[in-house]
């Protein structure tokens, strides 16, 4: 652990509370030393203070978190404003701890972080994980970017913020939205799903507020609207995007003061309701477009959770599948099928345009179409999906504890980290990297030496060159690749940005694995030996 203060006396009391339970504990006096600390040890968690005089700990929290470090933060601070905790949380941060707090107090965030900590209380289980079994069991996947969306309803479920939930088509916005009300002090009262997109733009005002008798042509009695039909519980508005703009003005107003105004009538109504809003779009362009207005974007966007697509989290194939298995099962009082290890390569090679919506509408076909008593195979998947099979033999294979068909229990997690083993943590155990199929022959990467000439003195120096990776070469014999020598590249007498000259060779290669691969992000981080989500994560830093 790593323990953030530039008070001496409160950093050496936390150091040695936390060493005597068995934790093995650095200190930092600042945010610049904290930050070279985390770059040289993974530290399985980090408290860090709010308010430090060389740089603050939101501005720590930030940067590390680009870097891809403190994946576990408490954030400490005097000033315990639900503000303060908001942005902490929203910044990355796993927990927010007011002081003056009591150590009993820290112990138990600690545990609840990392599991247990004294020694001899056994295995534990990641406590993100826990609060998905017992909340919200029907949010399927263990990717870490989906136990990240764990971690943040955890935390605002029992709040009235506005929630924006952002993701492609079929990744599960719905489900998330009613995990936050399930585990919220609403859950007793309606939850009232919207969809704006599939109501008529001169209804929408009707829907939403309500009317009275004559207040248009063909209202014939008054009816209530969705706010006031989810009054006191929560309304989900599903595609906002598709919101005009002159419901969106209104729609602002009942943000800011809790109240409308029925159509036809001139009195408004109070409400209590949370609103859940949801959307494929991108809302922040939308409003640089004029299309969406910028003062209800910023309402909205006060907790944003982001679902990954299923392709970026194709680990989660064979969990989902086996969860859909058995509702189809359930629904058909059936035995639960179980799926052939090929099939399984093959769904794990596609890239799922639909995502989970078409995952399940797949797993239904194949159980309804499929005849006899044998696992479903590839010959049952539809032909879209087979033909991912198809394309190359670059193909990762199903996870650990998949050797042939889809069991029916679930697969083990990774076990907790006890204070005398030095492991990763739960939190930060890697997606297991898929193995490549053996029928692919091994690539060979030779990057061509490049030398810079020094340049005249009258002239200035030209752009520093990067070493360009030649095509495999097909007439070495060698089983592994073969890399040119570092001393065939000459540094220039002008010096080189070292970080960037790496970052541009390292995006050729990812391009070029790309280009080769036909842009199958699965086979190209084969070719590099890295995980696919490794990969993702460079492609989208690239993006920004």
């Amino acid at each position: 652990m790593l323990v953030v203060d530039d008070h001496d006396a409160h950093r050496q009391l936390l150091t040695n509370y936390l060493g005597g339970l068995g934790c093995h504990c650095q200190g930092a006096s600042g945010g610049n030393e904290a930050l070279e600390r985390m770059a040289a040890t993974p530290f399985d968690l980090v408290l860090l203070d709010l308010r430090m005089d060389d740089l603050d700990g939101m501005e720590v929290l930030k940067r590390a978190r680009a870097r891809g470090m403190a994946a576990n933060c408490i954030m400490m601070s005097a000033e315990g404003t639900i503000s303060h905790a908001v942005e902490a949380i929203r910044l990355g941060a796993t927990d927010f701890l007011v002081k003056p707090f009591e150590l009993e107090q820290l112990l138990g965030m600690v545990r609840r972080v990392l599991g247990s900590l004294a020694p001899g209380d056994g295995i534990g289980q990641d406590p993100r994980l826990l609060w998905r079994d017992t909340h919200a069991p029907d949010l399927i996947g263990e990717h870490p970017r989906l136990l990240d969306v764990f971690l943040v309803i955890e935390r605002i479920a029992n709040t009235d913020c506005t929630v924006l939930v952002l993701g492609e088509s079929g990744t599960g916005k719905e489900l998330v939205a009613r995990a936050i009300h399930n585990t919220s002090g609403r859950k007793k009262k309606p939850f009232v799903p919207v969809n704006c997109g599939a109501i008529p733009e001169n209804l929408i005002e009707s829907e939403l507020f309500g009317h009275v008798k004559g207040a248009f042509s063909g209202a014939t009695q008054s009816r209530e609207g969705r706010f006031a039909v989810a009054d006191g519980g929560s309304l989900f508005l599903d595609e906002i995007g598709e919101m005009s703009l002159a419901v969106q003005v209104k729609f602002l107003r009942v943000l800011q003061e809790q109240e409308y105004v029925p159509v036809g009538e001139t009195r408004p109504r109070k409400c209590d309701v949370r609103i859940i809003a949801a959307t494929n779009k991108n809302l922040e362009e939308m409003t640089r477009e004029g299309t969406f207005r910028e003062d209800l974007f910023y309402r909205l966007n006060l907790i944003p959770i982001h679902l990954p697509p299923l392709r970026d989290r194709i680990e989660d194939v064979p969990r989902l599948c086996q969860h859909f298995l058995r509702l189809v099962a359930g629904r058909n009082d059936k035995a639960v099928p179980s799926v052939s290890a090929g099939a399984l390569e093959t769904m794990m090679r596609y890239e799922w345009p639909g995502n989970i919506r078409e995952l399940q509408n797949t797993v239904e076909r194949m159980t309804l179409l499929h005849q006899g008593e044998h696992p479903l195979d590839v010959s049952d998947l539809p032909p879209n999906v087979r033909a991912a099979g198809s394309r190359s033999g670059l193909v990762p294979g199903p996870p650990a504890g998949y050797p042939g068909t889809v069991p029916p229990e679930p697969i083990p997690l990774v076990p907790a980290l006890g204070p005398t083993k030095r492991a990763p943590h739960p939190h930060l155990a890697p997606v297991p990297n898929p193995a490549p199929s053996p029928v692919a022959p091994p690539v060979q990467i030779v990057p061509t030496p490049v030398v810079v000439p020094t340049p005249a003195p009258v002239t200035p120096p030209p752009p520093t060159a990067l070493p360009s990776p030649a095509p495999p070469s097909s007439t070495s014999d060698s089983a592994t690749p073969s890399f040119a020598s570092p001393a065939d590249f000459v540094l220039p007498e002008e010096g080189i940005d070292l970080r960037r000259a790496v970052q541009e060779f390292e995006m050729s290669l990812i391009d070029q694995a790309l280009e080769r691969t036909r842009n199958n992000k699965n086979q190209a981080s084969m070719l590099l030996g890295m995980n696919r989500t490794t990969l993702v994560e460079k492609l989208r830093k690239r993006q920004r």
